[in-house]
């Protein structure tokens, strides 16, 4: 099966930043907004959620492999890297 795979990360209501996978951002966005049995149980306490920041991969390998990196990069990291994106006008 050959489905496109996306890191990305959410801002909570209270600043925090969240880092997820999905094949389809839209669905997941409001899962995490609106359904309490699908949402992260960190975001569930954080809402509302929005997109920052995103990348896509070619299979969830690769996708899960870049949600480690970035989860472990510290807040000012994952800033820079959610400026550097929304320069580039990626996000609708």
């Amino acid at each position: 099966m050959s489905s496109v795979w996306f890191t990305y990360l959410l801002r909570c209501a209270d600043n925090s930043l969240y880092a997820g996978v999905t094949t389809d951002l839209a669905r997941r966005i409001h899962e995490h907004n609106y359904n309490d049995r699908l949402a992260a149980k960190y975001t569930r306490v954080r809402r509302p959620v929005t997109l920052v920041y995103a990348e896509q991969y070619e299979n969830r390998k690769a996708a899960c492999q870049r949600e480690y990196q970035v989860r472990k990069l510290n807040k000012a990291k994952k800033e820079q890297l959610i400026e550097q994106f929304t320069e580039h006008k990626l996000l609708p």
